[in-house]
């Protein structure tokens, strides 16, 4: 595989981001999981073991569909396949369009519309905003910037680094499942429950990992890379998720803010502990301070997992 090719990919994402007239990939698998779900339950076993199969079923479809698309183009020319690999690593990665959804909530509140930009973040994050103050808005913006750098660029980068676009558009599948069906509600708690854990697991090492990215773009762009560490090391297990609190502590650390606490979703508060006690609250400003910490820490990990992938598979 061309070494250009993940430089490519994600000189797409920059430039184009995630044309919503285009087809994408993570569209279709989202409506596989809403149309295979209701076949699975009523399969006769235990739910959460039928969610289970399901989840196998999809991810190893959404690598085995991007290996067949890859080799079936390289039948017909190698560069031919190249180009589908590019496109498909591209619509792996979210990074513009991360930029881009967060950016537009910190317009939204610069311009005073408090509705505007309670509308414009609900596009992003899963809680209740109708009665967001401007300071809760700006907390739940920069909280989905951080988780979704390890959901939306570096895991999707460490699966390629290590399996190719098959294994990042299979990590896409594991994403795709957890956000639709691996919740702790009553009707997802045991059907999801496979979803959840696998997503878990792969995040696993993409969120430490990104720990340390994150510290290096914090040092680059304000010299917080050592509070970045400090602040994940010892906050970042407060956090209900086993990865989300690593990296959220690392950019609390990094901006110097105060993430977490209590936020209502699906009509429910769910207390969440504070992550960068002591720091201040977040302000709308912090958006883009947090969006350019992203970016940075994307390109970084970009780097590292093309340097990481030719050195394993010169």
């Amino acid at each position: 595989m061309p070494a250009w090719i993940l430089p490519s990919a994600v000189a797409l994402d920059l430039v184009l981001g995630d044309p919503r007239r285009l087809p994408h990939p993570v569209r279709w698998m989202g409506f596989g999981v809403s149309r295979l779900e209701p076949w699975f339950r009523r399969i006769p076993l235990p739910t959460a073991f039928s969610g289970a199969l399901l989840a196998i079923l999809l991810i190893t479809l959404a690598g085995a569909a991007a290996w067949a698309a890859v080799a079936a183009a390289t039948v017909l020319s190698g560069t031919l396949g190249d180009l589908v690999a590019v496109v498909l690593l591209y619509y792996c990665l979210a990074i513009r369009s991360l930029q881009q959804s967060a950016m537009e909530v910190f317009r939204i509140l610069e311009m005073g519309n408090l509705d505007g930009a309670r509308r414009s973040v609900s596009m992003i994050v899963g809680r209740d905003t109708r009665n967001l103050s401007p300071q809760e808005i700006a907390r739940a913006a920069v909280e989905t910037v951080a988780e979704n750098l390890v959901d939306g660029v570096l895991s999707p980068l460490f699966f390629f680094a290590i399996g190719g676009v098959p294994a990042a558009m299979a990590y896409k599948m594991i994403n795709t499942l957890d956000s639709m069906i691996g919740h702790r509600d009553d009707r997802y708690r045991e059907f999801g429950k496979a979803a959840a854990r696998i997503d878990d697991a792969a995040n696993w090492i993409p969120a430490r990992l990104a720990v340390w990215i994150t510290a290096v773009a914090a040092w680059m762009v304000a010299g917080r890379g050592r509070a970045a560490l400090e602040c994940a090391w010892l906050e970042g297990r407060r956090h209900t998720s086993p990865n989300a609190g690593r990296i959220e502590a690392a950019f609390a650390g990094a901006l110097g803010v105060t993430l977490g606490g209590p936020s209502v979703y699906r009509g429910r508060l769910v207390d969440k502990p504070e992550i960068g006690t002591g720091f201040s609250v977040v302000q709308p400003r912090h958006i883009p301070r947090a969006c350019e910490l992203m970016v940075l820490a994307s390109l970084i990990g970009s780097l590292l997992a093309g340097c990481c992938r030719w050195w394993i598979f010169p």
